[in-house]
């Protein structure tokens, strides 16, 4: 991993250090030789294998943005699809885990509600990988951005309930009439707050390369840096989100400073003209960054995703097997 960076890249963001300590463990000899005898007498697990990456993958509930329902009352269920449903289809894909964007919770979402669908997804045999908001923290002092705040601070609760480790967030948009520099700086301080509060939670919280004053590497790196160090702050790694004119090298600029990574199958140029991802190039540069935490699919193409996407889970186990 490159270690170039100002910010801790932590256990607790992504459990990105996880094969790190076992290399450790293994130089002081705690499970080296194939099957060593522990001092308690029974078998040591072998090192052969421990150091092998196993594939994570997850699937972004934004994948089925046209089927969800929408901040729904909790007290009158929709008739179509809600997280449940999608958690469901998860575990049919034999993911490792799902990523269960807030936009498809209930309105005032309670904590039964919560802590159901992570009863759900445990038994189901999957990780609750993330979720994501829709902030803008670029906004002017007052009620508009006191708002913002509150929405982010509840969902900093919520996936604490959830067992969500980490919050996919937005800089916000420069306001019009106002200038790139005033948003920069509402954004550091808005994220600031927000870290400060997560940490108390136990959550990451994970920055977007999502357009506006994070539509560059350097535009994203900027905030990142200048919000004070801490293990609970990181960046959400987007691959499709860049319009730029490399945008593959781009993302291999924000790739070492990622605690969360999504996966888009699209990509787009300066002149927005859209092609198909190349995938492993994507693949290739999260593992030249030694990225270890999950690959979340997020499916947003015009085919139908019913017969997208369990080809593209597919692809992907491939590729992060090889």
């Amino acid at each position: 991993m490159k270690m170039n960076t100002m910010h801790d890249q932590t256990a607790a963001c992504s459990r990105r250090h996880f094969l790190g300590g076992l290399t450790v463990a293994a130089a002081t000899g705690l499970v080296a030789g194939s099957a060593k005898m522990s001092s308690a007498g029974e078998p040591a697990v072998p090192a052969s294998g421990l150091l092998k990456r196993k594939t994570r993958l997850s699937l972004a509930a934004y994948s089925w943005n046209a089927r969800l329902a929408k901040a729904w009352d909790e007290k009158s269920p929709p008739q179509g699809a809600t997280i449940p449903t999608f958690i469901d289809y998860c575990a049919s894909l034999g993911l490792d885990g799902c990523e269960l964007t807030s936009y498809y919770f209930p309105k005032n979402v309670s904590a039964d509600y919560l802590f159901a669908c992570k009863n759900q997804a445990f038994k189901l045999g999957l990780d609750i990988t993330g979720t994501a908001i829709g902030n803008d923290f670029c906004l002017p002092d007052g009620p508009a951005f006191d708002a913002q705040m509150e929405m982010t601070k509840q969902w900093i609760d919520n996936a604490a309930l959830l067992g969500a480790p980490v919050i996919r967030i937005f800089a916000g948009k420069v306001a019009k009439g106002e200038t790139e520099e005033i948003a920069f700086e509402r954004c550091v301080k808005g994220i600031t707050t927000a870290v400060e509060y997560a940490a108390t939670k136990g959550i990451c919280l994970a920055l977007e390369n999502h357009g506006g004053i994070t539509a560059t590497p350097e535009q994203l790196l900027k905030i990142f840096h200048a919000v004070p160090k801490s293990p609970w702050f990181g960046i959400n790694f987007d691959s499709g989100n860049f319009r730029t004119a490399d945008p593959y090298a781009d993302l291999a600029k924000i790739a070492p400073f990622a605690t969360n990574a999504q996966l888009k199958v699209e990509m787009f140029k300066t002149d927005g003209k859209k092609e198909l991802a190349d995938i492993p190039r994507i693949i290739s540069i999260l593992k030249d960054a030694d990225y270890k935490g999950y690959l979340i699919l997020e499916y947003e193409a015009a085919e139908n995703p019913d017969e997208a996407i369990p080809r593209y889970v597919e692809e992907l186990r491939k590729l992060m097997d090889a």
